[in-house]
């Protein structure tokens, strides 16, 4: 029986010589996260509910795109984007291509969790492998996803032999990427976008794994080449070149009323009630006067000046980019209204309302994470001490033949005192197991 300190020199001795995050450093704790039962139940169900949502979400903006559906939903989607790559995107041959990795983050709270977005084009595929396979050595059983959850996932969406291509964008992510490409024994290959060339090596090198922004792609010198191959059918690439499934006000369309009994019939009566309990309430921060006798439903303004003059106790409320964006992850569009000072408040709202026309931001009522206790290696004492903190879990999907599979699930937990949850330095990130 390992003790937590001895743990602790396993894992840093199971890194893999390529590293696993370019210059990114977390806390090591020697357990995985443990779920209860309940909870891992519940994740299992919403992989099939969001590959619905998804699959919802291609639908009605091909129907506003055909006039079947309000023009004004494709227009919000379709804001700040290249003409050019919004008609590739709308090729009748990219009809019902949908992304085959999902990734929502989820932050736990007191009565369940919260959808906080999606992630079609997500980082931690490698990390959250070799966690997995690190903890599994310790005989950690009830890992999500099982010891290879996340490389057999990720084989059955792009195919027994794929290419990965990285942009310099994300070269962050490209060690895990390199990892997880030695675990298949070559059958997955990593490229630089500077340095890949599409070429016609036989039916065995005919897919590919776009691991870089549809915002990015002016410097991304081989994605004019890899688009016109997937146009013309030569490759398969995933995600696919549609950036309007990538926007964050999806959540938004979810709660307008106009639309509800799209979503009832798309999603079904019960998976529509079941994320209605997930998703948060989201509002797209439309400059469009009401007329005189409406509101905002939910937040009952009647212009968004109003909102401006809310009290710090008023805003729990999260403002950020919908996509398209460099400043889309990662925080760095974000302002939490319960957090800023009355005129920075003011001055992000603005913002964002004077750059609806090529960047519309959405505004997400916000959920305030539960406390959870868990061991971590402080580095600075080498001691083992408890982090009491909040979770952000990323429960990765991988869709293949119309079914979605948990490949694993992965946690970060960061100090209490934080309220934006994501990696960073003082945090900590482990695997998740079933175990409560």
């Amino acid at each position: 029986m390992l003790s937590d300190l001895d743990r602790i020199a396993a894992i840093r001795a199971a890194f893999p010589p390529e590293g696993l995050f370019a210059d990114k450093d977390w806390l090591i704790s020697p357990e995985p996260f443990l779920v209860s039962d309940k909870l891992a139940e519940q994740l299992d169900k919403l992989g099939y509910r969001l590959q619905l949502f998804v699959r919802a979400c291609n639908e009605l903006y091909q129907r506003s795109v055909s006039g079947k559906q309000p023009a004004w939903i494709a227009d919000y989607l379709d804001r700040g984007k290249p003409p050019e790559l919004i008609e590739y995107a709308r090729q009748k041959r990219f009809r019902d291509d949908l992304p085959q990795v999902i990734r929502p983050d989820l932050v736990l709270t007191e009565d369940g969790f919260t959808i906080a977005e999606l992630d079609n084009v997500p980082g931690g595929i490698g990390l959250t492998q070799w966690l997995n396979t690190t903890y599994a050595s310790f005989g950690t059983s009830d890992l999500l996803g099982g010891e290879n959850g996340m490389l057999d996932g990720f084989q059955a969406v792009v195919g027994e032999a794929a290419d990965i291509v990285v942009s310099d964008e994300a070269a962050t992510y490209r060690p895990e990427m390199e990892y997880l490409a030695r675990l298949s024994g070559g059958a997955l290959r990593v490229h630089g976008a500077s340095d890949f060339k599409v070429s016609s090596e036989g039916p065995d090198r005919r897919s590919l794994y776009r691991f870089f922004e549809n915002f990015d792609l002016a410097n991304v010198p081989c994605a004019p080449a890899i688009m016109d191959a997937a146009a013309n059918g030569e490759i398969r690439v995933t995600p696919p070149f549609k950036p309007y499934l990538e926007e964050k006000l999806w959540f938004a369309l979810f709660w307008l009323r106009p639309l509800r009994e799209f979503w009832r019939r798309e999603l079904g009566e019960r998976h529509f009630v079941e994320l209605q309990k997930h998703i948060p309430m989201t509002w797209v921060v439309d400059p469009t006067p009401l007329p005189q006798h409406a509101v905002i439903p939910g937040l009952e303004i009647h212009s968004w000046e109003e909102l401006m003059r809310f009290s710090q106790k008023q805003r729990d409320l999260i403002l950020k980019i919908s996509g398209f964006s460099e400043l889309g992850w990662g925080s760095r569009s974000v302002t939490l209204g319960s957090d800023a000072p009355q005129p920075e408040w003011q001055a992000a709202l603005e913002h964002a309302l004077a750059s609806f026309a090529h960047h519309p931001y959405v505004l997400q009522r916000f959920h305030k994470g539960r406390l959870v206790e868990q061991p971590f290696l402080n580095p600075a004492t080498g001691a083992i001490e408890t982090m009491h903190g909040r979770v952000r879990l990323c429960p990765y999907y991988f869709v293949t033949e119309g079914r979605s599979r948990l490949g694993g699930a992965l946690a970060t937990i960061c100090p209490a005192d934080k309220k934006l949850l994501h990696g960073m330095k003082d945090a900590i990130m482990v695997p998740t197991a079933v175990g409560q």
